[in-house]
C-alpha cells in the first residue's frame, strides 16, 4: 500500500514526542516505516528560579508540530489526516506538574531539569531505602510540602507531561508504566506503584494534615499493549485545530522518552542496552536481577512492558558541543566562508579522531545545568587544561566529545565494573551519533562495549511512540519484546564498532583525570 492509501485508508498511526528542544511528529505506515513527520522548535524558560515551558507552548507546541506533519503530507501526498490508526504521546520524563480539581494547572511545570529537591530526594531515599532521584514527580512534590508551597493541598491530579497531553485528548488519567516509574518507584512484579513505598508517603501525609492520598493523585499505571482510551472530539480539535481529524482513534499508553527510547533501539530484552544522546543523555539497561543495593547515581526505572532497567541520567550533553561549534561558525562567517552547519558538525567530529586517545591531557565538563550524578547542583561550562598539554583543535575537539559522555560513564562504570551487569547490545541514538561512526567509536571506549547505531534510531522517540501505538493493535499476542525483534526490527541490529584497546586505556587516563579535576568545577560554581 502506498504512503497515500496509507493515510487516506485511515492505517497510518501517529507518534509524537515532547523532547527537551523539539516536539516531534511521525506518521508511520503498517510496515512500522515512517511516511510523513513534522517538528515545532522550543526551549525551556528559566522562571523564579525553575525550568519550566507554560502550558500555552505546549498546547501552540502540540498544534504547530501537528500543522507541519499536515503539511509535509499534503506536500507528499496531496491528501489530508481524517483518520487514524493509532496514536500515541510521549514526552520527558519526571518533572511537576500539579493540577486542582478543574484542571488547572497549579503552578507551572517543573521539569526533569530542576535540582532543587535535594532535601526532599534525600529524605525519601533514606525512607525508601531506593534512589529517589532529583527530577522524580516524588521528589518534586515531597520538597514543594517541605517547603509549605501553598498549592499543595489543593492538588487533585499529578501527572508528567505525556500523561497530561494523554488525559486532555482522551479524558483518561493514565500512565505507561515506564513514565509512572519515574513518579515513585514501580514493582515488577504488579507493575504499577510500590505499595509500601506508598504506604510510606502517605503517612508523611497524614502527619502534614494533608488532605489526599498518593493514590488519589497519582495516574492509572498501564504497561503496552493495554488500552489507554480513545481521542475524544474535544480532543480530536485539540489537537488538529484544521478539524480534518476525526475523534474515535484507539491511542496506547503514554510513555516517556526512556522508554520510547528502549523500544526506537529493540532494547527492551534482559541484557541489552541503549544510550540516548543528545541535549541530556541516559543509559538504560536492562536487568537480569536487581542491583545488590541502592546507588545513587543510578536510577530503577521500568520498560514500556514492566521489566526493571538500570538508568544513568546525566542532565548535559552536546549542549556545550553545540556552543563550541557555534564559536567555530562564528569564525568562518567572520572570514566570509559560506557556512554549512552539517559540514562543520562532521568536519570537527572526524577531527577528534586524530586526537590522542587521553586527549592530550585537555579537559571539559559541559554542565550547562547541574549534574546530580557528580553532585553539583547548578552547572559551569569549563574547559581546563594545563601549559603542558597537547593543546591542538583534534585534541579540543576530542575532549569535548569525551566530556559530553564523563559522567555517563561513571555511571555505568558502577553497573558494569561493580555490579557486573552482563550486556549483549548497547544501541545508541540521538544527536551525538549523527555524524558516521565517531560518537559510536567514542562511547564503546566509555563502556568498553561494541556499540551499535540503527539507520532507524535517526527517528527518534517520536518513532518509538508510533511503534508502541502500533502494538496497540497489532500485538498479536506476542510480548513487546518477541513483536519488536520479530516484525518491527526483523533481527536488524544496526552497524556495530567494537573498542580499541587503546581507545579504552586513553578514556580510562582520561576519567581518572576529569574525577581529580571535579573540585575546579565546584569551585566555579561557588565563584560565579
Amino acid at each position: 500500500m502506498s504512503g497515500k492509501q496509507t493515510i487516506e485508508t485511515g492505517k497510518a498511526i501517529l507518534g509524537i514526542e515532547f523532547g527537551s528542544t523539539r516536539i516531534k511528529a511521525v506518521l508511520i505506515d503498517e510496515d512500522n516505516k515512517p511516511i510523513a513527520q513534522g517538528a515545532f522548535e522550543w526551549e525551556n524558560q528559566l522562571a523564579d528560579g525553575l525550568w519550566t515551558y507554560s502550558i500555552d507552548l505546549i498546547w501552540k507546541g502540540l498544534q504547530d508540530c501537528y500543522i507541519d506533519l499536515r503539511k509535509d503530507v499534503l506536500r507528499q501526498y496531496g491528501c489530508e489526516i481524517e483518520n487514524l490508526a493509532a496514536i500515541g504521546f510521549s514526552a520527558m520524563m519526571h518533572g511537576y506538574m500539579a493540577f486542582n480539581e478543574k484542571q488547572e494547572i497549579l503552578v507551572p511545570f517543573r521539569t526533569w531539569r530542576n535540582t532543587n529537591t535535594g532535601e526532599a530526594a534525600a529524605e525519601l531515599s533514606k525512607l525508601f531505602n531506593y534512589n529517589i532521584p532529583l527530577r522524580w514527580s516524588i521528589s518534586h512534590l515531597y520538597q514543594a510540602i517541605l517547603n509549605g508551597e501553598k498549592h499543595v493541598p489543593n492538588i487533585k491530579f499529578l501527572t508528567t507531561l505525556a500523561g497530561y497531553v494523554h488525559w486532555q485528548l482522551t479524558g483518561e488519567f493514565v500512565l505507561g508504566v515506564g513514565d509512572a516509574s519515574g513518579m515513585i518507584p514501580v514493582d515488577p512484579d504488579t507493575k504499577t506503584y510500590d505499595a509500601e513505598m506508598v504506604r510510606k508517603f502517605d503517612e508523611i501525609l497524614t502527619k502534614k494534615g494533608l488532605p489526599f492520598r498518593l493514590e488519589d493523585i497519582l495516574p492509572k499505571s498501564l504497561v503496552a499493549g493495554q488500552n489507554a482510551g480513545c481521542l475524544t472530539p474535544e480532543g480530536a480539535k485539540k489537537l488538529d485545530v484544521s478539524g480534518h481529524l476525526k475523534p474515535g482513534i484507539p491511542l496506547c499508553p503514554p510513555e516517556g522518552d526512556a522508554g520510547t527510547g528502549m523500544v526506537a533501539t529493540n532494547a527492551v530484552k534482559q541484557r541489552t542496552g541503549n544510550v540516548s544522546a543528545g541535549t541530556s543523555s541516559f543509559s538504560m539497561i536492562v536487568l537480569e536481577k536487581p542491583l545488590s543495593k541502592p546507588y545513587e547515581p543510578i536510577d530503577l526505572v521500568t520498560t514500556p512492558d514492566g521489566s526493571l532497567v538500570a538508568m544513568v541520567h546525566c542532565n548535559n550533553c552536546t549542549s556545550d558541543i553545540n556552543a563550541w561549534v557555534s564559536l567555530f561558525k562564528e569564525y568562518q562567517q567572520m572570514l566570509g566562508v559560506p557556512v554549512d552547519m552539517g559540514d562543520i558538525y562532521s568536519k570537527l567530529f572526524n577531527k577528534a579522531l586524530e586526537g590522542d586517545p587521553d586527549c592530550g591531557g585537555l579537559m571539559a565538563f559541559n554542565y550547562v545545568s547541574g549534574e546530580p550524578v557528580t553532585g553539583l547542583a547548578e552547572g559551569r561550562p569549563l574547559f581546563v587544561r594545563s601549559a603542558t598539554d597537547k593543546f591542538n583543535l583534534a585534541n579540543l575537539m576530542r575532549a569535548q566529545l569525551y566530556g559530553a559522555i564523563g559522567v555517563l560513564k561513571i555511571g555505568n562504570d558502577i553497573l558494569l565494573k561493580e555490579e557486573g551487569v552482563k550486556v549483549d547490545r548497547i544501541t545508541g541514538h540521538g544527536g551525538y551519533f549523527k555524524t558516521a561512526g565517531v560518537g559510536q567509536r567514542v562511547l564503546a571506549a566509555a563502556l568498553n562495549s561494541p556499540i551499535s547505531v540503527m539507520e532507524t534510531a535517526g527517528e527518534g522517540g517520536a518513532w518509538g511512540i508510533a511503534l508502541l501505538a502500533g502494538y496497540l493493535i497489532n500485538n498479536k499476542e506476542k510480548n513487546l519484546a518477541d513483536y519488536l525483534e520479530e516484525v518491527v526490527f526483523a533481527g536488524n541490529n544496526g552497524t556495530s564498532i567494537a573498542p580499541t584497546t587503546e581507545d579504552v586505556e586513553g578514556f580510562e587516563k582520561y576519567i581518572e583525570n576529569y574525577k581529580k579535576c571535579l573540585p575546579i568545577e565546584r569551585a566555579a560554581v561557588e565563584c560565579k
